[in-house]
């Protein structure tokens, strides 16, 4: 019988050693983030760069060009006015999802990639929720809660990658993943990939569980998009869980508003982003 736990802490402390390979598809999207932390850096430096990368030139145009930033239906296809845009903060949300949506194919197990690609699906909509939550519910940065939402999931990412090592892992009992093993991992990826210190702290309290009501924290904001989502992480299930068990009173109101009308008139804006995440 696997031993849940002991695999999980032989995970952890590989992680916690800076012992994470990214793919080489991830290099130029890695290089992105290390040129956005120059306070002199370009947009024609970083438009060059970004056309190196196909992915992520493709993501960036396709973000640009959705409902959630192309409101008037301009679109553009020119990459250096697609990131003026975005903005850089927007960018560097961008490179991380590149570099998250590349560990799914580091599993050489095809349903571990599987796996994976659902588990794509849940980040891609809890990102676009969180930044409407953000801009609409707890006017918190709306750049902020997607990135948050791009690289909330990065830990399960990393486990999935490093599942075939113990075989048997991932169709057992994951109920010891959710809480302290979960956050071990993902706080050891998420500082290999020097994730601002902010929004580490509202991964502290995802991994939490506890959600303030009304909503006001960046970290409300990403527990209340993950809690919400339609599509939930594939871990939920195998860990015999389901976050959207927990209470979320819906009717809420917020600045005059219930949380059930702000998310009615915003599905459309959250179903273009996530789809454009998802291409």
């Amino acid at each position: 019988m696997m031993d849940v736990r002991s695999a999980l802490d032989a995970i952890a402390a590989d992680a916690a050693r800076g012992d994470i390979v990214f793919s080489t598809h991830s290099e130029i999207a890695l290089r992105v983030q290390r040129m956005l932390d120059d306070p002199d850096c370009a947009i024609d430096g970083l438009g060059k760069l970004v056309s190196a990368e196909p992915m992520l030139s493709a993501r960036v145009l396709g973000i640009a060009n959705s409902i959630a930033y192309n409101p008037g239906g301009r679109a553009i296809s020119e990459l250096r006015s697609a990131i003026s845009r975005l903005g850089f903060a927007t960018l560097r949300a961008l490179a991380a999802s590149i570099i998250v949506r590349q560990m799914r194919e580091m599993s050489k197990a095809e349903e571990h990639r599987a796996l994976a690609s659902r588990l794509w699906e849940h980040t891609a909509h809890v990102a676009a929720l969180a930044r409407v939550i953000a801009r609409r519910v707890t006017h918190q940065n709306p750049d902020a809660a997607f990135f948050a939402g791009i690289v909330h999931e990065v830990g399960s990412f990393y486990l999935i990658s490093r599942a075939s090592t113990f075989p048997g892992l991932l169709s057992s009992d994951l109920e010891p993943w959710h809480g302290e093993g979960e956050a071990r991992v993902g706080r050891a990826v998420l500082r290999a990939l020097d994730v601002p210190a902010h929004i580490l702290e509202a991964m502290e309290t995802l991994w939490s569980g506890y959600l303030a009501m009304p909503p006001a924290s960046l970290g409300d904001t990403l527990l209340l998009a993950d809690q919400l989502s339609p599509i939930e992480s594939p871990l939920d299930a195998l860990a015999g869980m389901s976050r959207k068990g927990m209470a979320v009173e819906l009717e809420v109101l917020i600045d005059d508003e219930t949380l059930t009308s702000i998310l009615a008139e915003s599905a459309e804006e959250v179903a273009s982003l996530s789809a454009a995440l998802k291409g």
